[in-house]
């Protein structure tokens, strides 16, 4: 696989995810080391004239007034392990390799004004493999620095780390690799801490995942239009320029695609359709909206200097920013859960269609044998369960938080969290989609007569792939489950 290059912009959430699951290696631009090298110089001399820098010869957050004017080197290993505090499991290792990635990336902007020797230690965990053991709970979106404290535990050798698929102390994972620790210089442990990559490296994987998803979701929604005998005008273009919503038009576009060729344009349609039918298009325009919003949300992150205090190179100075606070980030992923529970109680509806009573000819429960079958009709208990979770989870969280540190941070984002969730209901919705396809397969298997398009025939063939047609009652929760893998698979 190719290098993912950084040079200080154009970082795109496929590169964090390439570095994140495919190990990608990365290289660094000659011009960020010249960045780098000029705002540690720049921030270096703004503290030898006596000027306040907050995190350099300040002390953190309540402790801003403290004055730190002896041993500032070992200052910065102080404040890296008075805010290990972070509890619950840890992250998982794609996770931990994009939290490192994101890192980077906001390093290579250039205004954090951190050493040139420290950036390339972090670049060196991450090319080597050797990740932080980080736990999970401990941001309130105030930049991620509890849980980035242990990025910069390993990186002095402290803490515990990953490598070769063993946790070990940091100091002897540094060691196996032909590392050594680094030697933090002053605010280098505050450029590592006071930042939100841990949000903003899993938001470009849920980013990533929504945008793979939403292909089969599409492709689920077709073949339950073949399934159901749906009317395919309501895609027709003219439909949509009356009421261009965003992301409506291209949505109609490439269902209509996904259709082409099929009987449906030759049948005697009904004149109107179940609302999760016949609105398919609006509901997946909002959505691909809301996950266009969010992926320039974290673009914007992975390609900024969102750091406390800011180096000024242009304007040679050190300012402190509230950059690293993120509610457009945090609200972009609350409109991720709100837009995806909608369509994933469009995509169970289409559902409850399939399985039901019967509906275009079906036959109850979808089930060839009759009688007594069950069919796919317990099923529906699943996908119900699946949908409470998303509707839980797509609850807004971005309220949630109490003022810390004397009140010095009255205010939080909570944007780990709205991310975190995201991820979640991300999850619970593969398997709803994963439903959906099996009980628009099934369908199809039983409307001998029925043709259906050349697209949509491939997704019928790829669902097949994975579970054959329902004979009798057997336990479709393990088809359910092996056709979620595989749309997982594919991200």
């Amino acid at each position: 696989m190719r290098p993912i290059i950084f040079n200080g912009t154009g970082v795109k959430i496929a590169d964090i995810a390439a570095i994140a699951r495919k190990d990608a290696q990365v290289e660094v631009d000659p011009n960020v080391y010249d960045r780098l090298t000029r705002a540690r110089a720049l921030l270096d001399r703004a503290a030898a004239s006596g000027q306040k820098i907050y995190g350099l010869n300040t002390g953190l957050g309540a402790n801003l007034k403290t004055s730190v004017t002896t041993d500032i080197s070992m200052f910065q290993q102080q404040l890296v392990r008075g805010r290990s505090v972070g509890v619950g499991p840890s992250l998982p290792r794609d996770l931990t390799r994009a939290v490192l990635a994101a890192r980077l990336s906001m390093l290579s902007v250039g205004g954090s004004g951190t050493s040139p020797s420290v950036f390339d230690d972090l670049l060196a965990l991450l090319n080597m493999k050797v990740h932080p053991v980080i736990p999970s709970v401990g941001s309130i979106g105030a930049g991620d620095l509890v849980l980035l404290a242990s990025v910069a535990q390993t990186l002095i050798g402290e803490g515990r780390a990953e490598f070769q698929g063993q946790v070990y102390p940091s100091a002897q994972a540094l060691e196996m690799a032909g590392l050594a620790p680094s030697r933090l210089g002053p605010k280098d442990g505050l450029s590592l801490l006071n930042a939100s990559a841990v949000s903003v490296g899993q938001a470009a994987l849920v980013a990533v995942d929504a945008t793979s998803l939403m292909d089969f979701q599409r492709q689920a929604a077709a073949l339950s239009f073949e399934a159901l005998g749906g009317n395919p005008l309501i895609l027709a273009p003219s439909i949509q320029r009356a009421r261009p919503a965003g992301g409506q038009t291209e949505e109609a576009q490439i269902l209509l695609a996904l259709l082409e060729g099929s009987s449906l344009f030759d049948a005697d349609p009904a004149i109107q359709d179940p609302l999760s039918l016949r609105c398919v298009a609006p509901i997946h325009g909002a959505f691909v909206n809301a996950l266009n919003a969010a992926t320039e949300a974290v673009e914007i992150e992975l390609n900024a200097a969102a750091d406390n205090p800011l180096v000024v190179l242009e304007e040679n100075r050190v300012l402190s920013t509230g950059n690293f606070h993120t509610p457009a980030l945090a609200l972009a992923f609350e409109a991720i859960g709100v837009a995806i529970a909608q369509m994933a109680l469009a995509s169970a509806a289409r559902f409850i269609q399939l399985t039901g009573a019967g509906r275009n000819g079906l036959p109850r429960y979808l089930t060839p044998m009759g009688g007594a079958s069950a069919g796919f009709v317990p099923l529906q208990k699943t996908v119900t369960a699946l949908i409470a979770q998303i509707r839980h989870k797509a609850n807004p969280v971005v309220l949630d938080f109490l003022p810390v540190s004397e009140g010095v941070e009255d205010h939080a984002t909570q944007t780990r969290l709205a991310v975190a969730k995201a991820a979640e209901i991300v999850d619970s919705w593969r398997y709803v989609v994963a439903c959906e396809l099996l009980a628009a397969a099934q369908a199809i298997d039983l409307k001998p007569g029925h043709i259906c398009g050349r697209r949509s025939s491939q997704t019928y063939r790829f669902v097949r792939e994975a579970s054959s047609k329902l004979a009798e009652d057997r336990a479709l929760g393990i088809d359910v489950s092996e056709l979620a893998d595989r749309l997982r698979g594919e991200t």
